[in-house]
């Protein structure tokens, strides 16, 4: 079990990376240069919380398009679990398989966790804000998966 989370660093360039989406096919964060970019780490498809999560961003995405923002939900399920999940809850944004979990521990979001008594590793829910010029401008360590789409919206918003 590893406990060493290391977040990256506040305006450098976020860490690079490529995955599978939903449909199986590759998208690297450097295809959407230009956006600004909602980079958000999730545990597990289909559970719970995530759903919350994953639905509000599905329901604020007319306003990120309105501002020119990509949406990327990152989580160590299959390519099969993530389309699961889009057609069971209508997910109108892009959903990226991390099942070594690299990208996870390239972004600091890999490590020891604890539920009900046990411990075991796994994804801390996490999101970073990348701006057009693929610089990292701001990360929510703590989130609130009911209200996680409206205050990634209202901070961006804020910064303009």
């Amino acid at each position: 079990m590893s406990n060493s989370r290391i977040l990256p660093t506040l305006h450098q360039a976020a860490p690079e990376f490529s995955l599978f989406d939903q449909n199986g096919k590759t998208v690297a964060l450097s295809d959407l240069r230009g956006k600004t970019v909602v980079l958000y780490f999730y545990p597990k498809a289909m559970t719970p919380g995530c759903t919350v999560q994953a639905c509000g961003l599905r329901d604020s995405q007319a306003a990120y398009a309105a501002e020119n923002i990509a949406v990327l939900g990152i989580s160590p399920d299959s390519v099969a679990r993530l389309k699961k999940f889009e057609a069971k809850e209508n997910i109108n944004f892009t959903l990226l398989s991390d099942p070594e979990h690299v990208v996870a521990e390239q972004y600091g979001v890999w490590g020891l966790k604890k539920f009900m008594g046990r411990e075991f590793d796994g994804i801390h829910r996490t999101t970073f804000v990348i701006n057009p010029e693929g610089i990292l401008v701001h990360i929510m360590a703590k989130v609130t998966t009911k209200s996680h789409d409206q205050d990634v919206l209202k901070w961006i918003l804020a910064q303009k």
